[in-house]
């Protein structure tokens, strides 16, 4: 009888791994620009690849949207499991949540930012991951009584994408995005 081997997986070439990347900036500055209709000739052009490069890695409009969000929702929990680790307040915690979120505002596509609706079963999970995460920061809040309002994630995710909406960069609006989170925050303390 055979014996049957696993192929391990290909490590991609590294010029494949640097095209990939030009794709996923170059969509995102383009779902940002023009919306989730950007044309993919566009986006290949703007990546300084070619459009079959394009398809090779994304074989639909659909499946190069969905790849974004996902990675978009990864960083998005990337950023909320450190902000919950980090061992401040809480809402110190949501502080550096949403902060992380205005800093990132040009790398994210999100529904919120554009994006299309979140459908696709992994990308679902890491949401509610998100949620999760942040439904901890807020009982540890009202633990520590640094958040007494009532307020869930879902409202919080809203709050950071209004003030993390993609846009050039202007530090005045910057700032004005901090001021206006730290009032949030500050707004979540016991009246």
């Amino acid at each position: 009888m055979a014996t049957v081997r696993k192929s391990r997986p290909r490590e991609q070439r590294s010029d494949a791994a640097r095209n990939r990347e030009a794709l996923v900036r170059a969509a995102t500055a383009a779902v940002h620009r023009d919306g989730p209709r950007a044309t993919m000739a566009t986006i290949a052009a703007d990546a300084g690849v070619g459009i079959g490069t394009l398809y090779r890695h994304f074989p639909t409009r659909e499946d190069l949207l969905n790849s974004l969000t996902h990675r978009s929702f990864e960083q998005v929990l990337a950023n909320v499991q450190a902000a919950e680790s980090d061992g401040t307040t809480a809402s110190d915690a949501l502080r550096r949540f949403i902060e992380a979120a205005i800093t990132q505002r040009n790398e994210l596509v999100l529904p919120l930012h554009g994006g299309l609706p979140v459908r696709d079963p992994e990308t679902l999970a890491v949401r509610d991951q998100v949620h999760r995460a942040l439904q901890r920061i807020i009982e540890r809040g009202r633990a520590d009584g640094t958040i007494s309002q009532d307020v869930t994630p879902h409202e919080v995710v809203v709050f950071g994408a209004m003030l993390a909406q993609p846009r050039q960069s202007a530090p005045k609006w910057d700032t004005t995005c901090r001021r206006l989170l730290a009032t949030y925050v500050n707004g979540l303390r016991a009246c």
